[in-house]
This record gives structure tokens, sequence and C-alpha cells, in this order.
């Protein structure tokens, strides 16, 4: 933990975590084996933070690794085989949707982390990273989908523009962080996802909001979804 941080940014944090979870398991249709799975990850992740293990930067290869990788296996995976048939299936766009919502108080969360210098800004709203819209824009967009007043193909646009956003903060992300292979942001590198509870950020919300665009995208190609049947 960060002794500095106010207690109410980690607050907001958990609780972000938190409803994330409570909304992805019901937007694919309350899968206990998967939520089981999110929280065994999140709980190793978290526990290994706590006990300052990310804090070491300079070993070999670089213990950030064991977030970043599996995160990107666990993504393909979920995207191929029978875990596609199964969200294919069961999808909820309206709560899908609205999961977006939660890129809204990580938005706070990262600025609260910048005052404290625990990030750089290029990673805040008064930086590079306008991932804020998606969070602002989540709760009418499912509103739309509920009052069926959204076209497949907005939604298309909408969950694209999310996924390029997500994926260049990520990226901008991980080359300020202290790393082998740092870009940006040597005087405030970004270290602050190092400390509990904040690796869940990179190893919780970052995977779920990237997979879900994915998904939706595969979901509204596939099924050639008309919405007013949601």
């Amino acid at each position: 933990m960060i002794d500095a941080i106010p207690f109410w940014v980690e607050a907001l944090f958990l609780f972000t975590c938190l409803f994330s979870l409570v909304l992805f398991y019901f937007a694919n249709s309350k899968a206990p084996r998967l939520m089981l799975l999110l929280l065994v990850w999140c709980s190793l992740h978290a526990l290994l933070a706590y006990q300052g293990f990310y804090q070491n930067t300079t070993s070999v290869p670089p213990r950030f690794a064991l977030v970043l990788v599996p995160s990107a296996l666990f993504i393909i995976y979920g995207l191929i085989g029978a875990q596609k048939k199964w969200f294919l299936e069961h999808r909820n766009l309206k709560l899908s949707s609205l999961l977006h919502l939660l890129r809204l108080p990580v938005e706070i969360v990262l600025y609260q982390l910048f005052l404290y210098k625990m990030v750089p800004e290029l990673m805040t709203f008064t930086g590079r990273n306008f991932d804020i819209v998606m969070g602002l824009s989540a709760p009418l967009i499912a509103w739309l989908v509920h009052r069926q007043r959204i076209s497949r193909k907005m939604l298309i646009a909408w969950n694209s523009i999310g996924l390029a956003l997500i994926l260049f903060i990520l990226v901008n992300g991980v080359l300020s962080a202290e790393l082998p292979i740092q870009q940006f942001a040597f005087d405030q590198p970004n270290r602050g996802l190092n400390y509990f509870p904040f690796i869940l950020l990179p190893a919780l919300l970052v995977p779920m909001v990237i997979w879900m665009h994915i998904s939706d995208l595969i979901y509204l190609q596939k099924n050639k979804v008309d919405l007013k049947s949601l």
C-alpha cells in the first residue's frame, strides 16, 4: 500500500473492482467458474503486491511481466473455441456496455496517483489518457441499448473507439513504467501500479475492458444482432 495516498482513493478503487466483477458476472450469464478464476487471479496479484513483490523493478526478467503476459494470454484464450461460443450465446449488451463506466472512477484514481507522484501526468485525463470519454458515455450507451435507440453500427463504432483508447493508454503505461523498455516519464515514472490495490488495474480492469470490447465487437459482427430484440 502507498502510505501517503488518502484512504478514499484506495476505497474508491476497490469498490470499482468489485463493481466491475459484478457487472462482468451478469453481463456474461453468471459464469461461476470464470468468476472463481478471476477471484483467484486477483487475490494472487493483490497478495504479491501487498508484500512488495512488484516494487522490485530491477529483477530480470521484470516481475511485472507476471501481470502482462498471462493477462494477454487470458484475453486470447477467452476469444477462441468454446469460450467464443459461450459469449456469443449469453452476452448481455446492456450490461457489457455499462461496464465501461468503471473507467470514470479509474480516471479519478489515476489523477490522485499523479498528484502524489506515483504515475506520470500522461496517464491522466490532463495528459494522454482519454478513457474518461468512455466512462462518461457508458451509461448513455447502455440506456440507448436498453431503449433500443442505437444502431448496431453505432455500437461497433463506440466499441472500436473504446478499444483504441484503452490500447493507447496501455502502451503509454507500459512505456512509462520502470521497465527495460521505458521510453517516457523518467522524472515521474509509472510506479503506483506496483502497489496494492492498484496492481488490479493492469491485472484485472484493463484486461477485462479489452476483452469486453473485442468480444462485443465479435458478437455484433457475428450475430448481426437486431438491438430491438434485446
